[in-house]
């Protein structure tokens, strides 16, 4: 009698596999192939020893990969022959081990369809429960403290587990199998609700279900409510209040910035906004982002929820306790975060009554402790495929693996930059980007980012040898920086701005380490140049190695310095005496409105400034560019109250039609001469300037001159990538483009420069996980310093 051949393997799993359900996964495939050994997890990943027919073990391994569970990422499975077989006739799901740290931790999820369900079944246990979860759904970052992913290093431990739950936890066929948040009514955290006057509530005074319930009654009559979610604290209003929106706009001291909305469901969005496949995809999908949609549905929301803009930010319910309280709300609310203009989100009660307390009338608090704050990310569809220009949670702090080759170096920190901040730990070949912390000019940011920092590195056992950091000496996260590798005694590492913009988009693409050099355009606000001065619109010739300036913008002063940033007027200003004179212009254009409205200020000052180069650096800035273009057209001519707020508003004017159906010889034209100091070709706008200028005093509509710039400026930029990849190239040009900075998270730029790009036969690279403003500069910095240790080491 012929007896089947066995086998025993170590199977060792890596990627995003705590704490998702995938030891319960192992466990049901063993048992449906006949196998026995068993599974754990540990700081690696997940480890499984396993023992049977030969055929089960390779039916096995490849049911793991086609059978993952909806929250996990399988990054690598090796598997290794043993001669220890398992003397135990089953399979068995063991303990964690506490080994070296080289797992991922899962970013936190929407909850899932099934939690839904129960919270709403009156027959089920955790009926109207709001901290319902399971292996698919809930808390994860937020709530993290240390790896393996146990609920001992979670700040579900102040909770014992009734035995109820318990049975739940410890039942490998329950999809709460180790679902380290799991509670219930019994047992787990609870909601509460309260006055900010400290009076007490009476939930019977508004004949409502509960105090999660009582929030909605509270959001229909116009009151503002701080609410406790899964990351930190938010703040909510009735969307299509006005007077509501308006007061919140006021206390919260923001004057433009659009709010962030929430529906109960699509079919609410659809009201107010068309919803593609692919977008409602995004609002349904486990990182339940906020969405950036066109606003052209047919209900409007209140005037003050996103003043200039046609789009509107709509995330769905992303805890029960969101679902429950939207249940009867028939309208969108606003959910921003819980802190005033700038600051960091509160995640602590305690902070929040005291920080949130002059804005909130009421708070839905509850006593789950946040571990670190977690933003909401921020999502758009742009040249078909969906980007992250906010990166929190939902996609923080899942790994990115980067190209072959990586995994050889060394241990990376990189600071990332001083706006929009993230930081990136890099090793193993995976880069874990951050969430997104901010602006560290805010005192509380930057202690926030500091604390973060710190957190990710315990959290990972991460001890870097290289500190990699931008090239600009006053920011704060080069400063730190600096500290931290002398602390350490770590090389400090600097990253040209631009170049780390590059080569972010390079490594979201997993474009090969040796691949070659790429041409990189990056349009920007401001970053600090190599040759000292503030760059901004950059075309370089660039691998992850090294990069050159091949191409500029035109360098024009800023008077006033970063006045010029809130100012766009003053970007006007500079433009046209760099192009024409206060004479020319004068002579050809008095009877516009402009002309009357940069003659009333104070001209000779500023003429002074730019002369004599006091507060008025240079800068070959796209972003500056943009501020000036909407300012002559009377777009946010005279003050913005955030970055970008004129481009923002100036995209939003574009008219389809003649952006898309208009001669192309309409489109404002710039010409491409080089600058006489360093030979550098570079974009001149003087011959735009006289095109929209004209338009002005022909009346045309502002919409028209938006859309004739946005094409002109795609048309050159095209026109320089291939002027440049042919030069640089040689008998080889190099066919390979990657778009990065902030300036490409205008949809309308985006698209036409890969549109054109494309058609005349380039490879183009652009951000899709990563943000293209500097929420992705830490990436590019931490591949950089990765790449050139490897080149040292060599």
């Amino acid at each position: 009698m012929q007896t089947t051949q066995e086998a025993a393997e170590r199977i060792r799993v890596q990627g995003l596999v705590q704490g998702v359900g995938f030891r319960p996964t192992v466990w049901r495939l063993a048992r449906r192939y006949g196998l026995r050994g068993s599974v754990a997890n540990d700081g690696q990943g997940v480890s499984i020893h396993v023992c049977g027919p030969v055929a089960a073990l390779d039916r096995f391994a490849a049911a793991l990969l086609r059978e993952a569970p909806p929250l996990a990422r399988i990054d690598r499975i090796e598997r290794e022959p043993t001669a220890v077989l398992p003397q135990h006739p089953d399979f068995r799901i063991l303990g964690s081990h506490a080994t070296s740290i080289r797992t991922g931790v899962v970013p936190d999820a929407a909850a899932c369809p099934e939690c839904v369900q129960e919270v709403f079944d009156p027959f089920a246990r955790r009926y109207r429960y709001p901290f319902t979860n399971c292996t698919r759904c809930g808390p994860r970052l937020s709530i993290i403290e240390a790896i393996p992913y146990d609920r001992a290093t979670t700040t579900m431990r102040a909770f014992a587990m009734c035995p109820q739950c318990s049975a739940e936890y410890a039942d490998p066929a329950d999809r709460r199998f180790h679902a380290q948040p799991i509670a219930c009514h019994a047992c787990g955290p609870r909601a509460w609700l309260e006055r900010a006057d400290g009076a007490p509530v009476a939930v019977d005074a508004f004949t409502m279900l509960d105090d999660v319930d009582a929030v909605c009654t509270l959001l229909q009559r116009g009151h503002i409510v701080a609410i406790k979610g899964l990351g930190g604290f938010q703040l909510a209003c009735d969307a299509c209040n006005e007077a509501a929106v308006a007061r919140l706009r006021q206390l919260k001291r923001r004057s433009r910035k659009p709010f962030a909305l929430m529906a109960r469901d699509v079919e609410t969005v659809r009201r107010y906004c068309v919803v593609t496949e692919g977008e409602e995809a995004l609002l349904r999908s486990p990182a339940g982002p906020i969405v950036v949609l066109d606003a052209t549905g047919p209900e409007r929301v209140a005037e003050s929820v996103a003043p200039g803009v046609k789009t509107l930010g709509f995330m769905l319910p992303n805890t029960p306790l969101h679902h429950l309280m939207l249940r009867r709300m028939d309208r969108p609310i606003v959910l921003t975060s819980g802190n005033r203009s700038d600051e960091p989100q509160c995640i602590d009660n305690a902070e929040a009554r005291a920080r949130l307390g002059g804005i909130a009338e009421y708070f839905l608090m509850h006593n789950r402790d946040v571990a670190r704050r977690v933003d909401d990310s921020v999502v758009r569809e742009m040249a078909g495929a969906p980007r992250v220009l906010r990166r929190g949670r939902g996609y923080a702090p899942a790994p990115l693996s980067l190209a072959l080759g990586f995994s050889a170096a060394p241990a990376v920190l990189a600071m990332g930059g001083e706006l929009k901040n993230t930081f990136c730990l890099l090793r193993d070949g995976r880069a874990i980007v951050s969430h997104h912390m901010g602006d560290l000019e805010d005192a509380l940011t930057y202690a926030d980012y500091r604390s973060s920092v710190e957190q990710y590195l315990k959290l990972f056992e991460h001890e870097p040898r290289i500190v990699a950091v931008d090239c600009h000496p006053e920011y704060l996260s080069r400063k730190w920086g600096q500290e931290l590798s002398a602390r350490w005694g770590a090389s400090l590492l600097e990253v040209q701005h631009h170049h780390a913009h590059i080569a972010a988009c390079l490594a979201e693409n997993a474009f090969p380490l040796e691949g070659g050099p790429v041409i990189g355009v990056a349009l920007d606000g401001l970053g600090f140049g190599t040759d000292g001065t503030l760059w901004g619109g950059e075309f370089l010739l660039a691998d992850y190695r090294v990069c050159k300036r091949l191409g500029t913008f035109k360098p024009v002063a800023m008077p006033g310095g970063e006045q010029a940033v809130y100012e766009p007027w003053r970007n006007t200003y500079a433009h046209l005496m760099a192009e024409m004179g206060w004479a020319r212009f004068a002579m050809n254009y008095a009877e516009l409105d402009l002309y009357r409205f940069l003659e009333a200020k104070p001209r000779r000052l500023l003429d002074r400034m730019i002369s004599r180069g006091i507060n008025s650096p240079l800068a070959s800035s796209c972003g500056r560019l943009f501020d000036a273009v909407a300012a002559a057209a009377g777009v946010c001519r005279e003050r913005v109250t955030y970055e970008g707020e004129a481009a923002v508003a100036l995209e939003a004017l574009v008219d389809e039609r003649t952006l898309k159906e208009e001669d192309e010889l309409l489109a404002y034209p710039f010409a491409i001469p080089r600058l006489k100091s360093v030979h550098l070709p570079y974009v001149e706008p003087l011959a735009m300037w006289q095109a929209l200028l004209g338009d002005l005093l022909l009346g045309t509509p502002v919409p028209v001159i938006a859309a004739r710039f946005h094409k002109g400026l795609a048309v050159v930029i095209t026109r320089m990538v291939d002027t440049l990849s042919r030069e640089a190239g040689g008998d080889k040009p190099v066919r390979t483009v990657a778009l990065s900075g902030g300036v490409f998270q205008n949809r309308v730029l985006l698209e036409q420069v890969t549109a054109r790009l494309k058609a005349i036969g380039f490879e183009v690279l652009t951000h899709r996980h990563v943000p293209s403003n500097d929420g992705g500069l830490a990436l590019g910095q931490a591949a950089v310093a990765a790449a050139r240790s490897l080149t040292n080491s060599q």
